[in-house]
């Protein structure tokens, strides 16, 4: 693992620990080694900061430095001594326990396995944008206690946010990884990182060289689902500038890009699908599935993962044509609404009554393959079972069974009795 610092004496210590044998978790000490390159940092990085650390270590000064990290990242690529080499461009971001495990299990899984992680900020905003709120520094301080860290490094997703290169990556195209895993054929193929990129930061180095490793024959991008790295603020060049000089820099950026390959730049879309290894901490399953159904339309690399046309409040991309005989037809449509409103074992009960009378009916197949499991509602409290047994109550009314629906609406009242008197209470749950 080689990991690039500049004058992060406050965020290098955090980073580092990050990927010390004590806090990553299911590898072995002797397992993997890692090289820090200090790139010219003024003072020099205190060699204390890797003393004591688990792990094989190893701290790289370049004295007479160039203003951006290529050379640097190029030097520890030289010194590496692993089969499979990971670069982190930017030092001051920490990473989840689980990313040397996942990572290195990814980079087996193709010949030319491209393995890369999502970025995250720290903070719940985009940095630049935190920043004319007041974060700073000492916020960030705060938050990382807020979550004990690092006694459990995935409560990171507790206090993070996207970032602008990784926004609803499990599903979208990303523009770089800020801990990139390639074996050591794939990093001689395509020459390291390419130090024409001479600006402060790099320019977009990065994003260059993920796109030249994307464009090798049989490149397999493979995701990191559960792990990340997450940026602590330093005042870098490109995620702590000011909006207005984020803008600036991406001209001077580009224009410089476009020298070098002879063509402006363009974020690379995979031609399928990429592979995602690992485990799915349950403190990002809300932004995954945020990334599926309402996927981000701020840049024109979006497709949505479930379909254009997905309805988020049926869970479908496309309704089957409305029956021709209009009972079974206001059955569905009692079964749908039921589901919308997320009475799902109601919804499972109508569906399994109409395919009693449909059974080639589309729809209700559709549903119970969403509710299936909610055919038992012993745990439900009782306003939803009194709920549950006027939609029954419904069904049979549609049905033209009078005595079904009747002992339906009867069973309702056992759970809820006070709306008996309550002519409001009844209407709300569709009585007649």
């Amino acid at each position: 693992m080689i990991v690039v610092v500049y004058n992060m004496s406050r965020e290098a210590p955090r980073t580092l620990h990050s990927l010390s044998a004590s806090y990553q978790r299911n590898i072995n000490v002797d397992d993997y080694e890692v090289i820090v390159v200090d790139n010219g940092s003024t003072p020099p990085l205190d060699p204390k900061f890797i003393e004591g650390l688990s792990g094989n270590f190893r701290l790289i000064r370049i004295d007479d430095a160039s203003p951006s990290p290529a050379q640097a990242v190029n030097r520890g690529l030289a010194e590496a001594r692993g089969e499979v080499i990971g670069v982190m461009i930017d030092g001051a971001r920490i990473v989840t326990p689980g990313l040397l495990h996942f990572a290195r299990h990814g980079a087996r899984l193709y010949d030319r396995a491209v393995v890369a992680t999502l970025g995250w900020y720290l903070g719940a905003d985009l940095q630049s944008c935190a920043m004319t709120a007041g974060y700073e520094e000492s916020r960030e301080d705060a938050l990382l206690e807020s979550i004990n860290w690092p006694s459990d490094g995935y409560r990171l997703y507790e206090i993070g946010t996207m970032d602008e290169s990784s926004t609803d990556g499990w599903f979208q195209a990303i523009a770089e990884s800020n801990a990139l895993f390639l074996r050591r054929e794939l990093w001689d193929l395509i020459g390291g990182f390419d130090e024409r990129f001479d600006s402060p930061g790099g320019g977009l180095v990065n994003l260059d060289t993920f796109n030249r490793v994307l464009e090798c024959p049989n490149a397999e991008l493979v995701i990191l689902s559960g792990e990340a790295t997450f940026h602590q603020m330093h005042g870098g060049v490109s995620t702590n500038a000011s909006i207005e000089t984020q803008q600036d820099n991406w001209a001077n950026w580009s224009s410089q890009y476009e020298r070098i390959r002879g063509r402006p730049y363009e974020g690379l879309r995979p031609g399928h699908a990429p592979t995602l290894i690992g485990t799915l901490p349950q403190s990002t399953l809300a932004r995954m599935v945020h990334a599926a159904i309402h996927p981000s339309s701020c840049c024109s690399r979006v497709k949505h993962p479930l379909g254009a046309g997905f309805d988020t409040s049926l869970w479908t991309n496309q309704r089957p044509p409305r029956c021709t005989d209009e009972t079974i037809a206001e059955l569905v449509d009692l079964a749908d609404n039921e589901f919308r409103v997320g009475r799902f074992a109601a919804s499972c009960a109508v569906a399994h009554l109409i395919r009693q009378h449909a059974p080639d009916e589309p729809e209700p197949q559709r549903l119970l393959s969403l509710v299936a499991a909610w055919r038992s509602h012993n745990d439900l409290s009782a306003e939803e079972i009194a709920a549950y047994h006027c939609a029954l109550g419904k069904a049979y009314r549609l049905l033209g069974d009078r005595s079904a629906s009747a002992s339906e609406y009867e069973k309702a009242l056992t759970f809820v009795p006070e709306l008996k008197e309550a002519g409001d209470g009844l209407e709300m749950l569709g009585m007649p």
